[in-house]
């Protein structure tokens, strides 16, 4: 083995010393990353036939990238939540249809993360599909971003329905050609869902779920989504088709912000 000299093991004690403080701090963080409480399940564990297409893991979203917090695209919920989605299931399937999640349980971070992006007004890339029709500046006063989302409570879901056999979404392409999220459907961004009359996350009056300009089979979507979730505890948020929350729910007051990942429920089923 080689020997040292004295000035060479006192650069090598200073060098491990500065890589101890450096690793320090990401060991304090990996140890301190908060874990789902008792009460939180992968919806997978519920009904795996439920399609999971959980949008903001990817960047086909408002902001245009992967949003904070989403470590896995899986749908976590409050367990009740989740059976309640088992039994709407069910009912759709025996009439050929299945139901898609969007999004479900969201980390505060994530929502952290749309309130930094909607504070930057120059970011607009993603514009032409979300919010074709808002001023990005009104974003807050419209009510599209809030500092606090129900989701984060980890009782409500964002969701559609698919007609089977269920064909797969092709993948978003950044940087592709936009289209408005409310053109007729041949025209806006494809979505192996029904038609719902607008696209997921479309920032504009034409959400609202009893919009009267939505008529027709785009309507009906609407209704059936809505009485079979109605019919087993969900409300919905009047200005989101696809937004419901599950009651009473399980942490009415609670805001999480543990990470989306299956490491987020360890030890818990």
């Amino acid at each position: 083995m080689t020997r040292l000299s004295l000035p060479a093991r006192s650069r090598v004690t200073l060098l491990v010393a500065a890589l101890a403080l450096t690793a320090a701090p990401a060991t304090a963080r990996a140890k301190t990353e908060p874990k789902a409480p008792d009460g939180f399940v992968a919806l997978r564990t519920v009904d795996r036939t439920i399609i999971q297409e959980m949008r903001y893991f990817t960047p086909h979203n408002f902001v245009g990238e992967r949003i904070d917090g989403y470590r896995q695209p899986l749908c976590i919920l409050t367990r009740p939540a989740a059976e309640a989605l088992h039994q709407a299931q069910q009912t759709l399937l025996r009439r050929g249809y299945t139901l898609k999640v969007y999004d479900c349980y969201r980390p505060q971070r994530a929502v952290d993360h749309f309130v930094r992006w909607a504070e930057d007004l120059d970011d607009e890339a993603m514009k032409d599909e979300f919010y074709p029709n808002v001023e990005k500046n009104r974003l807050f006063a419209d009510g599209y971003i809030a500092e606090k989302s129900g989701h984060s409570r980890g009782s409500t879901v964002d969701l559609t329905i698919v007609k089977l056999p269920a064909k797969p979404t092709r993948p978003y392409v950044p940087g592709e050609p936009l289209a408005p999220c409310h053109a007729p459907r041949n025209e806006r961004f494809p979505d192996n869902s029904v038609d719902m009359g607008t696209g997921y996350d479309c920032f504009d009056t034409l959400s609202h779920t009893l919009d009267p300009r939505i008529q027709g089979e785009q309507r009906a979507n609407r209704l059936q989504l809505k009485g079979i979730l109605e019919d087993l505890g969900f409300v919905n948020l009047a200005e989101e088709w696809w937004h419901y929350t599950y009651k009473p729910e399980l942490y009415p007051d609670t805001y999480f912000d543990f990470p989306v990942s299956s490491k987020s429920l360890a030890g818990h089923h």
